[in-house]
């Protein structure tokens, strides 16, 4: 027998290197289909397509009925905030005028024990003005004065006409009641007595 007989024949390192690729790229290729199986959308039936659609349908339903009624108790708040404030607008107005009424019943209970009439008027007097001078302060009501003032009729109201060769223009002689303003909006016309030129029809004739 031969030396070489003796010594087994060493395994050729390139078909090992091949076998291991070709084994790589076959557990690739297995796991490449393995993948792509997975991720292929599986075929709903017309059942079922008509059952999510449903679904879906139910679900955007039940949605718009919750913001619906969401809605609807939103408005209801708003409304009941609106008519609150409303109702109680003015509630800081007739506290400040409060004090006023218990300042005339002091004075009507003092008249009622006392016979100073002028004493009487004096506290009067003093009321009227100190609700006058609050209004105007913090509310922004100005009583205005008419007599004397050129008549017009975006502040004035003419009850009472009389007519006078001394003047040239219509002229307001006398307040029968007087006007108001808020702030810089008339909501009460003075009414009053206005004075008018005898000349006024013959120039228009």
């Amino acid at each position: 027998m031969s030396k070489q007989d003796t010594h087994p024949e060493k395994p050729d390192q390139g078909n090992l290197q091949t076998e291991a690729e070709n084994s790589q790229n076959v557990g690739e290729s297995a796991q490449n289909q393995a993948e792509n199986g997975s991720e292929q959308p599986v075929e709903l039936t017309p059942e079922e397509k008509i059952a999510e659609l449903e679904a879906q349908l139910a679900e955007t339903r039940d949605q718009l009925l919750r913001k619906a009624a969401d809605f609807e108790n939103f408005r209801k708040r708003m409304n009941q905030e609106k008519q609150s404030a409303i109702e109680y607008a003015n509630q800081s107005l007739l506290l400040d005028i409060i004090p006023i009424i218990d300042d005339f019943e002091r004075a009507i209970f003092a008249g009622e024990n006392s016979t100073d009439i002028a004493l009487f008027l004096d506290g009067i007097k003093m009321i009227e003005k100190r609700l006058s001078s609050q209004l105007e302060s913090k509310w922004g009501l100005k009583r205005y004065n008419s007599a004397g003032e050129p008549f017009d009729p975006n502040l004035h109201e003419a009850l009472m006409v009389e007519k006078s060769p001394d003047i040239s223009e219509p002229i307001v002689q006398e307040d029968i009641s007087k006007g108001y303003m808020l702030k810089e909006r008339v909501i009460r016309a003075a009414k009053v007595k206005v004075l008018m030129p005898e000349n006024t029809e013959k120039e228009g004739a």
